[in-house]
């Protein structure tokens, strides 16, 4: 059974929340970062990514970047921006976005049920991505940025955090710049917490749905720990790692659009007719002249409807692309997901696009930036463009369940869940 339990967190004091809160590291490049920091000091982006206050010349691997980033977060210790939790606690996020909310509980979970497949994952990582956050974690000796989990709320923790959050005010309630409220609870009741801990142990399976590199990297470095302190005894902070648990019923999954920037050589209606050999195809109604001003409503005709279903934008026009019956096996969980369907059916035997993780002929486009992201593209000079039906929350722990992969850019999250609310030290 799951292990989930409450720490003793370093988290902003109230009045620096809003400044000090920030997207996390990897949802924007070395060069946007430095952009986002302007004006704010205490943006967590100087700790998550410490090259901010360095020399862009310098590798942003380089091993000051991650010095810059432990000074920086000993920095807002000493300041006063951070201060440290007198006991260890629960903690309740809410995040509310376009009118949706999502209420998660902030704790620590396991590195022994990472190991175990108790916390179940349904991506690969890269080395390279999980190495650069194993010497964040290890200089700081500490968890930054929280790892997205979510289960099948079996116990009513949904329920029991919407109790506490009707009966007590708030530690912090601001709304960040991309319109996005930011509300946290803390959980001070020791028979409160105990109960709500009690009933998370009976819990069989957590599920990763964002983070997969920095759990990963979080274990590695408690590994590490362990092998330097090998008379640890598991209660240890190093045996933990922080993150905000979910019932699944709060998440929404946002469709990952494709992009591609050619046909492989082929004209439209040559395109068109090779992608009838899997697809029945449907010419949707135009869109009106001016596109630039076309509202997410206006565009909402041209969505795919139900599983199985695509849209295709391609030289002005949209059309709808549906699966032929034998194109896809519904009973492999990872064979019968859209992006599979997709990549099989189409884009390996019509565009020679193999590999989507290496191939530069095509890119991905998050649900969040819409439709009208997708008409700006391919109008500014890709080819067409994928609008994809959202990959369901069953899809995931279906497939994690089966111990399967998800095919990379299947999932899209929003909203993000912010870093430096939460600090673990390790």
């Amino acid at each position: 059974m799951a292990v989930f339990r409450p720490f003793r967190a370093v988290r902003p004091a109230k009045e620096y929340a809003g400044e000090v809160a920030a997207l996390p590291y990897d949802v924007m490049s070395s060069a946007e970062a430095r952009e986002m920091v302007k004006g704010h000091p205490w943006s967590f982006l100087h700790v998550d990514r410490g090259e901010v206050d360095l020399d862009p010349y310098i590798d942003i691997y380089d091993r000051r970047v991650y010095e810059k980033a432990s000074e920086n977060l000993e920095r807002m210790l000493s300041e006063g921006i951070n201060v440290r939790e007198s006991a260890p606690v629960y903690y309740i996020y809410r995040q509310i976005m376009d009118g949706r909310s999502q209420a998660g509980l902030v704790g620590c979970a396991s590195i022994d049920d990472y190991n175990k497949n108790v916390i179940k994952k349904h991506e690969l990582t890269r080395a390279d991505k999980e190495e650069d956050r194993i010497r964040h974690v290890d200089t700081l000796n500490a968890n930054t940025g929280p790892i997205f989990l979510t289960f099948r709320d079996t116990i009513g923790l949904r329920a029991m955090t919407g109790e506490w959050m009707d009966a007590h005010e708030p530690l912090y309630d601001f709304t960040s710049s991309d319109g996005i409220r930011h509300t946290v609870w803390v959980i001070d009741d020791a028979h409160v917490e105990a109960d709500i801990q009690a009933k998370l142990g009976t819990v069989p399976s957590f599920y990763i749905a964002d983070g997969h590199h920095r759990s990963a990297s979080a274990v590695r470095v408690g590994e590490k720990r362990r092998a330097e302190h090998p008379d640890y005894d598991g209660t240890e902070e190093f045996n933990f790692f922080l993150s905000v648990l979910f019932p699944v019923e709060e998440l929404r999954i946002y469709d990952y659009n494709r992009v591609v920037k050619d046909l492989c050589g082929m004209d439209a209606e040559s395109f068109l007719k090779a992608v009838a050999d899997s697809f029945e195809i449907c010419e949707l109604p135009p869109m009106r002249e001016n596109h630039s001003d076309l509202t997410e409503e206006e565009l909402s005709v041209f969505r795919p409807v139900s599983k199985h279903t695509f849209s295709l934008y391609l030289e002005g026009k949209w059309y709808r692309l549906t699966a032929k019956a034998g194109t896809f096996d519904e009973t492999d969980p990872v064979g019968q997901l859209d992006v599979s369907i997709l990549q099989k059916n189409l884009l390996t035997p019509v565009l020679k696009i193999g590999d989507p993780r290496t191939d530069r002929r095509i890119s991905f486009v998050g649900g969040i930036r819409g439709l009208l992201e997708l008409i700006r593209l391919v109008d500014g000079g890709a080819a067409a463009a994928f609008a994809m039906y959202p990959t369901t929350t069953d899809d995931l722990m279906n497939i994690a369940d089966a111990g399967e992969i998800m095919p990379p850019k299947s999932t899209w999250f929003e909203p993000k869940l912010r870093s430096g609310l939460f600090i673990h030290y390790l």
